[in-house]
Formats: structure tokens, sequence, C-alpha cells
């Protein structure tokens, strides 16, 4: 019997199923893994996310697996090899966002904080679980408007707030499962 999952998640693609099944709305605290959701969600920003879920594992390569002291310190020579890829989202906006995120990641740890602990504070370390009406989520919240705000003071940048609200359901700060979704009796899950 094949278990009922969210609207979204598209039987057709593999990668996509496996991303919904154990992955969207998990909490997770790996550094590593935050810094390259904060990346790829807005590397997704105008496309779909299937386009960058099946791109992810050449973002790895081509992004030195997200070692955001690599990434800080990347030059012209980088940045074209990177603009030439076809394994990634060629954009010279999204490729010097990664750049400047990485700084500004490592501006946040110098302060004695990480993504996990920023990140997580605003939901007091717990997921939010919601079960939204018609099982329709938002684009934004209250909650994804003041991240973003904060984020973007740090000097992070494609992070409005519906790209934010993306990422804290792929990073499991929110559970928004379908209420009939298999995924959704297994909140909190890691």
């Amino acid at each position: 019997m094949t278990p009922i999952r969210c609207a979204w998640a598209n039987p057709a693609n593999a990668l996509y199923l496996a991303y919904h099944d154990t992955e969207w709305g998990v909490p997770c605290h790996d550094e590593n893994r935050l810094f390259e959701m904060l990346n790829l969600e807005g590397a997704q920003a105008g496309l779909s996310w299937q386009t960058i879920l099946n791109k992810r594992a050449r973002y790895r390569i081509a992004f030195d697996d997200w070692d955001a002291h690599k990434i800080a310190a990347y030059d012209a020579t980088k940045v074209a090899s990177l603009l030439q890829d076809a394994g990634i989202v060629r954009n010279r906006l999204k490729v010097a966002a990664a750049i400047t995120n990485a700084q500004a990641y490592l501006r946040l740890c110098d302060e004695g904080s990480s993504l996990d602990q920023f990140l997580w504070a605003h939901v007091d370390g717990q997921p939010l679980v919601t079960r939204w009406p018609g099982d329709a989520p938002p684009a934004t919240t209250k909650l994804s408007d003041r991240i973003s705000k904060e984020l973007r003071h740090r000097g992070f940048k494609f992070v409005g707030s519906t790209i934010v609200y993306a990422y804290m359901q792929a990073i499991g700060m929110v559970d928004d499962h379908a209420a009939a979704c298999f995924c959704a009796c297994q909140a909190g899950r890691s």
C-alpha cells in the first residue's frame, strides 16, 4: 500500500520523495546542512525546488561541501568557474549571495553563535507543528518575516520572508505536512 503524502511530493521523482519522507519537516541541528539549505533555498528563488534538488549533489561538489571558510574566500576565478558550471544555477547574484552568506555565517560564529542557536532560539528549540486549513501552508508568517529581517541585518542575502519560510520547513523548524500525510504522525522526528 502506498503511503499518503503531501500533495506536492512528486511520486515520479525518487529524490523528491526521499526528500519529503526523510528531510522536509525533520528538525535539523547540523551546522553544515543548515548552511547548505539556507543557500539552496536562496538558489531556488524563481525556480522549482525539484530543479534545485536535482542539482544538489553537484552543488555540494561545486561549493566545496558547503565549507563556509572556503566559500568566504572565493575569488573572481572561482566565481567565473561556478558561472560556467551547468550543474548549478548559473546566476551571478545567487553565486555572490553564497559567498556573502558564508562571510555572514562566519561573523555569526565569531560572535560565539551558530545557525543552529540563532534559528532554533526563535522557536524555543522545538519545531512548530502546524496543520493548515486545506493543508496549504502560507508562503510567509510573522516569524519568517522576523527571521528574514534579522538575517538581512546580519548581512545574509536571498533571505526574503518566502525563502526563509521554505527554509524553516526544510530544516524542520516548522512541520507543515498535510494532516493526512504519513509524516504528520511523526512530528518532531529526527
